[in-house]
């Protein structure tokens, strides 16, 4: 009865391993195909084909191809929001988006996806035009919160609405983030870092690096 009970969550756990490690990689293989062909010329059978695989079983896993595109952008954005708030609660905005920044300086080719698939989806029949607006809404309101906040606790002296901060910074932060996918020898640190001395008003800010 013993080996019995503890052999059985063994083979129960085996399965749900090995589905979760093929999902894994088929969201690897449609990342690779999307950042290189956009949504549009990707294709479920090419992703399939990539890992020797048939097509009922992507489709198996995933059951279509907006739903692939999903779970692609949900692991390319997966960078930790919850250490941002942690952050910007702590040591305020500026550290936290120069920390944030850092980490992403090694995810330049999730970046690079996140950047084309934006474009894409700025469509409004595009499958992930949603889950961009939705991303972009909840990405002002952390940042709303965060300016608010430092505004409050006296750690910026811009005081216009944090909200207007908040839009001007995220659009701040995808444009010189661009420029540096198109070209790396420019220094996306020093960019954010004077992009957010003119934004928040604190002429230290420049000068505090994570």
């Amino acid at each position: 009865m013993t080996e019995e009970t503890t052999a059985r969550p063994a083979t129960r756990r085996g399965p749900y391993a090995k589905s979760a490690q093929r999902r894994a990689e088929i969201v690897a293989s449609a990342t690779a195909v999307f950042a290189a062909r956009g949504y549009r010329g990707g294709s479920l059978r090419e992703i399939a084909k990539q890992l020797g695989m048939s097509l009922t079983s992507v489709v198996h896993h995933f059951p279509s191809k907006s739903a692939l595109l999903v779970a692609v952008l949900e692991n390319a954005d997966s960078a930790s929001g919850d250490s941002f708030e942690s952050d910007s609660r702590e040591k305020g905005v500026n550290y936290a988006v120069m920390r944030y920044v850092r980490r992403n300086l090694e995810r330049q080719e999730m970046l690079r996806l996140l950047a084309l698939m934006a474009a894409e989806a700025s469509a409004p029949d595009h499958p992930a035009h949603e889950w961009f607006r939705d991303r972009y809404e909840r990405v002002v309101t952390l940042l709303t919160t965060a300016v608010r906040r430092d505004q409050d606790e006296g750690r910026i002296s811009n005081r216009r609405h944090p909200e207007l901060i908040a839009a001007a910074l995220v659009a701040m932060w995808d444009g010189l983030q661009l420029q540096w996918l198109i070209d790396p020898r420019r220094d996306l640190m020093a960019g954010i870092s004077a992009g957010l001395q003119d934004l928040l008003g604190d002429p230290s800010v420049g000068s505090r690096y994570p």
